[in-house]
């Protein structure tokens, strides 16, 4: 009689289980379309005081024989499930993440790509100073089968008085350039008044790092259909990364690309600290190609070498670094930047090492 009892107990404990599963599972329901709410109206998911109330409530009803502290801890699980699984939902309806677009996304830049599993390098000077300038690292450049230019005709700079860029007449420069040693030109673009003047020369629209949350620049290179280069900001989170990259490709344009930049920390041997890790988070959370640029997230020459190897092994699409003829006479940046001898051995180190193909 006693194990006839037993098995009654247990078919109503296993009745009650499937219960509890349906109503879990319906609040749980419930919790996305909350977050789906808040996510529109630009509110926040964690809602301290909400969850307080809803603690208090199970306090106010609560007959036992659980204690009251058990069954808000139990609950507090609960609540924390639901708002991974509000902020989950999230990541899959964003455009640029992985779980949207399982393939990777291919950049064809003049027959250079990006994205597909051939790892490449971009060079060139810091800031556009002259034609005889920028010809002579983009001859050396050409010399190496390189053909992904760099160059900065704006420069945003933390001073005032710093050399600001030659502005349009720099646009002018890379193209004429890039025309003559068949190259392609990634250049900078710093207001939303200067895309169109952009697009008439390069054949990649740079966000620098200042600019990552402009965002009414980003709606407008989201306009333009030319591949955006976007570097991370100083100080941001992956997360405020590629949100802003989804601001890009909300107004239509798929053609972004990632940089890591490096960001400020407390460190003072480094220009900013390399977060090597971010390239294998951004390839897995997106489906954008990824670069590094060893260049301002070190602000030392002595660390573009090892930085690159570190770069290219860790999986990054591209690495990216400056060259000047002359850098202790360059109007931005000189420490940092490779002359070409440095750069020639550059190459030819990460190609010995096995470490780029191109």
């Amino acid at each position: 009689m006693s194990n006839e009892r037993l098995d009654n107990l247990r078919e109503q404990l296993d009745d009650v289980n499937l219960k509890l599963l349906d109503l879990i599972n319906e609040r749980a329901k419930l919790a996305q379309e909350i977050g789906e709410v808040k996510s529109r109206s630009g509110q926040k998911r964690f809602d301290p005081v909400r969850e307080r109330k809803m603690l208090d409530l199970i306090a106010e009803n609560n007959e036992g024989p659980f204690e009251t502290s058990t069954l808000q801890h139990l609950f507090k699980q609960i609540f924390k499930a639901s708002l991974e699984l509000q902020e989950d939902d999230n990541q899959k309806a964003l455009l640029v993440s992985r779980k949207k677009h399982p393939e990777n996304t291919i950049i064809d830049l003049k027959g250079e790509t990006l994205g597909n599993g051939q790892q490449r390098l971009i060079m060139g000077p810091c800031s556009v100073e002259s034609y005889d300038q920028v010809y002579a690292v983009a001859k050396a450049m050409k010399e190496q089968g390189l053909t992904l230019l760099r160059g900065g005709a704006f420069k945003p700079r933390t001073s005032p008085y710093d050399f600001q860029g030659l502005g349009e007449e720099g646009y002018q420069i890379l193209r004429q350039v890039a025309d003559e040693l068949d190259m392609v030109v990634i250049s900078e673009v710093v207001s939303p008044a200067h895309v169109e003047m952009a697009v008439k020369y390069v054949d990649v629209i740079q966000i620098g790092a200042r600019n990552m949350h402009s965002f009414e620049l980003l709606k407008e290179v989201g306009n333009v259909n030319k591949p955006v280069l976007l570097k991370r900001g100083l100080s941001a989170t992956i997360d405020e990364f590629i949100k802003a990259a989804e601001y890009i490709i909300a107004n239509g344009n798929e053609q972004i690309i990632l940089c890591e930049r490096g960001i400020r920390t407390y460190e003072k041997a480094t220009r900013n600290t390399l977060d090597i890790s971010a390239v294998p988070i951004l390839k897995q959370e997106t489906h954008l190609p990824v670069v590094v640029d060893v260049t301002h997230s070190t602000g030392r020459r002595d660390l573009l070498l090892p930085t690159a190897k570190a770069a290219l092994a860790i999986g990054a699409d591209a690495v990216m670094a400056e060259v000047h003829p002359d850098p202790a006479v360059a109007l931005s940046d000189s420490a940092q930047q490779m002359d070409i001898p440095t750069f020639d051995k550059f190459v030819k180190d990460l190609r010995e090492q096995g470490l780029y193909k191109g």
